[in-house]
């Protein structure tokens, strides 16, 4: 917004990465959602509650496991955007954070802007479906759900199907670094079944 920087030194370009070094856009790309606007605040909502209430959630205690989702989850969406057409990852991003917090929370009952309610893991195709209606492309978003989903199913799926396994495991340095020995045992997390807050999140489980 200071003009300090321009979107063209950010976006991702893997000629400008791998054939001119420009590191830093491998990182740069997922920091950038557009001039302030409704669209800028929409990513920023969504990506401040639904990271938050993952890492208070099912991810408490656990921030190792958490700081490998989004290098997980970056490492895949780079290796697509290889293919498609992106020069911004950031909101895929945040579209998966918002899949994995759905389908850990299925009988939650979401409200959207007042005029929908459905149950918890329809929030990214309804979200997919009023980014269409603002006239954005849905690849970005098709992109997040796919990632979402990949990690979903390898962490929470796989390991219990007959034969399955845990094939992503935290690497022990990101334990070292990340997971504290101890926890607070009066801490009160924020219930990812109640989001609240907002017309457009808010949540309450099914028979609650």
């Amino acid at each position: 917004q200071l003009e300090l920087i321009t979107p063209f030194q950010l976006y991702f370009n893997p000629e400008l990465i791998f054939k001119h070094f420009q590191i830093w856009r491998l990182i740069t790309n997922y920091l950038f959602f557009g001039p302030v606007g409704f669209n800028f605040l929409f990513n920023m909502i969504f990506l401040y509650r639904y990271c938050r209430m993952l890492e208070e959630g099912s991810f408490r205690g656990r921030t190792a496991d958490f700081v490998f989702m989004f290098l997980f989850g970056g490492l895949l969406m780079t290796i697509f955007g290889l293919f498609v057409n992106l020069v911004f990852l950031g909101q895929a991003f945040t579209i998966m954070l918002v899949y994995v917090w759905s389908r850990r929370n299925p009988y939650v009952r979401m409200n959207f802007f007042g005029l929908l309610i459905f149950q918890a893991p329809f929030l990214p195709w309804v979200l997919m479906g009023f980014s269409l209606l603002l006239g954005n492309s849905i690849i970005v978003d098709l992109l997040g759900i796919a990632v979402g989903h990949i990690y979903f199913f390898l962490e929470d799926v796989f390991p219990n199907q007959p034969g399955g396994g845990r094939l992503l495991r935290t690497p022990s340095v990101l334990k070292a670094i990340f997971d504290t020995p101890e926890d607070d045992p009066n801490y009160n997390p924020l219930p990812e079944e109640r989001p609240g807050g907002f017309a457009w999140g808010e949540g309450q489980r099914l028979g609650g």
